[in-house]
C-alpha cells in the first residue's frame, strides 16, 4: 500500500473543470488500489471544490516559500508525490527531493501549457484555428521550464497521443519518462435521451479558460448567426463556471443566444441538449465538454483542435469536424435536423468513449506503470542523466531563490 500526496495549484472543483475532473479520477484510481491520498494545496478554499472527506482524502493547505512545507513532508514521508502541473513541480519538487528523496515524483501535465501558449499567439496574430505552430513559437519560455519540470520527475502523465507524439518527435523526450492516460470514465449514461426530446444547442467551458472564452466570442459574433439564420426558433445555452461581466453581458434572448452561467449538473444540460458547439480555435490537451457530451449521448461539433487526441482508430467522430465557420454552422443545422444522421453521431461518440476512455483499462495501465517505475526508481533516474542536471541546477537557484523570499518575508513580517 502506498502513502500519496497530491500537491495541487487549485482544490480540485469537477464540475467547473477538466483539471478537476482529472484530479478526482486519480484520487479515485488510488483510493481504490487500498493507497492513502493526501492533497495538499497552496489555494484558498472555494465554493464549489469537492469534498475530499468523503472519498477518504486528507486535505491538507501548504504555503509556497515556507520551510513548514519540510517538516509537513518529512513527517508523511510519502511515497508518491504528484504535482497537479509543472510549476507545482518548481515550486516543491526540489523540497520534496531534498526530505523524502526516494519518493517518486509524478507530473500531470493536464495539458502542455506551452502548446497552449504557442496556439494562442497564433490566433491573436492570424484570427484562425491553430493546431500546426511553428518551432519558434513553440519553442518558447513556458517550454523551457515546461520540458525542465518532465525530465526532473520520474514519469510525466499525458492526456493526449497527440501531445505524447509532440514531446517524443518535437523535444526529444525519452519514453521513458511519459505516460498515455486520457481520460478515464466508468461508462456512458445509462439512459440517454434520445433525439425528440431534447432540443437547442448549448456550450459549456470555464469562463477562466482563455480558449473558451475566445470559442464564445466566434459563436457570437460569426457561427450563431449563420445557425440562426437557417433556424428561426433555435436557441444557443451557454454554460460555464465563473462568468465575468462581460460573458454575462453577451446575454441576447432575442437572437436565441443565451449565456447561463454555472451548470449545477453537467450531466442534466448535456442530456437536454440536442447538439454540443464546441469551436475552439486554440487550446491542449483533451476538451472535458466533448468527452462529457459523449458520455450524455449529445453529438457534436468542433475543430481540429477541439477532437485532437480524441480520435480512436477506426471510429467517425460523433458529429462533425470542420475549422470553417460556414461549414461549422451548416453541419450544426443539419445534425439539428436530422435524426438518423444524429442517432448515428451519438453512436459513434459511445464507440470512441468505450475505446479510449475506459477507467478499467486506462486506470491499469497506469498503475502498472507507476508500480514499475517505483519499483525500478534508481535503475530508471540513473538512465534519466538530463534529468538529474536540471535537478542540479534547480537547487542552485530555484532554492535558493525561495529560500531568500521567506527570509525576507520573515524579516518584513
Amino acid at each position: 500500500m502506498l502513502n500519496v500526496l497530491i500537491i495541487g495549484s487549485v482544490w480540485p472543483e469537477p464540475a467547473s473543470s477538466g483539471a478537476g475532473l482529472r484530479m478526482m479520477q486519480y484520487m479515485q484510481l488510488f483510493r481504490q488500489q487500498g493507497w492513502t491520498v493526501t492533497f495538499a494545496s497552496t489555494a484558498a478554499a472555494s465554493e464549489y471544490m469537492a469534498d475530499l472527506d468523503v472519498f477518504a482524502v486528507r486535505s491538507v493547505t501548504v504555503a509556497v516559500n515556507d520551510s513548514a512545507f519540510d517538516v509537513f513532508i518529512a513527517e508523511l514521508q510519502p511515497d508518491m508525490v504528484l504535482f497537479d502541473r509543472f510549476t507545482m513541480e518548481e515550486q516543491f519538487g526540489w523540497r520534496v527531493e531534498t526530505v523524502c528523496p526516494q519518493a517518486l515524483r509524478v507530473l500531470e501535465t493536464i495539458d502542455l501549457h506551452c502548446l497552449r501558449h504557442a496556439r494562442h499567439l497564433r490566433v491573436k496574430r492570424d484570427a484562425c484555428v491553430v493546431q500546426d505552430v511553428a518551432d519558434a513559437d513553440l519553442f518558447n519560455d513556458i517550454a523551457l521550464r515546461e520540458i525542465a519540470s518532465i525530465y526532473r520527475c520520474d514519469v510525466s502523465v499525458l492526456i493526449s497521443d497527440y501531445e505524447m507524439q509532440l514531446l517524443e518527435e518535437v523535444f526529444s523526450i525519452p519514453p521513458a519518462l511519459i505516460h498515455l492516460c486520457p481520460f478515464m470514465f466508468d461508462s456512458k449514461c445509462p439512459s440517454c435521451p434520445d433525439f425528440e426530446p431534447r432540443q437547442h444547442f448549448m456550450s459549456i467551458g470555464n469562463f477562466r479558460h482563455a480558449p473558451n472564452w475566445d470559442a464564445v466570442l466566434w459563436l457570437k459574433q460569426t457561427i450563431w448567426p449563420l445557425i440562426r439564420s437557417q433556424l428561426a426558433q433555435a436557441e444557443l445555452h451557454i454554460y460555464g463556471s465563473y462568468a465575468p461581466p462581460k460573458a454575462m453581458g453577451l446575454h441576447h434572448p432575442s437572437t436565441g443566444f443565451h449565456v447561463r452561467g454555472r451548470a449545477e449538473d453537467v450531466d442534466s444540460v448535456m442530456q437536454q441538449a440536442r447538439v454540443c458547439l464546441a469551436p475552439l480555435r486554440f487550446g491542449a490537451g483533451i476538451k472535458t465538454k466533448l468527452a462529457d457530451a459523449m458520455r450524455n449521448g449529445t453529438p457534436s461539433i468542433t475543430t481540429s483542435v477541439g477532437a485532437e487526441g480524441m480520435f480512436s482508430d477506426g471510429h467517425s467522430w460523433g458529429g462533425t469536424i470542420t475549422d470553417d465557420a460556414n461549414v461549422f454552422a451548416d453541419a450544426a443545422v443539419a445534425l439539428y435536423q436530422q435524426h438518423e444522421t444524429w442517432r448515428q453521431a451519438q453512436g459513434h461518440g459511445f464507440d470512441i468513449l468505450s475505446d479510449k476512455f475506459d477507467m478499467r483499462r486506462n486506470g491499469d495501465v497506469l498503475i502498472q506503470r507507476l508500480r514499475h517505475v517505483f519499483d525500478h526508481l534508481e535503475r530508471h533516474r540513473v538512465d534519466n542523466f538530463y534529468g538529474a542536471m536540471l535537478r542540479h541546477h534547480q537547487h542552485r537557484s530555484t532554492e535558493f531563490m525561495s529560500r531568500w523570499i521567506e527570509v525576507k518575508n520573515k524579516l518584513q513580517g
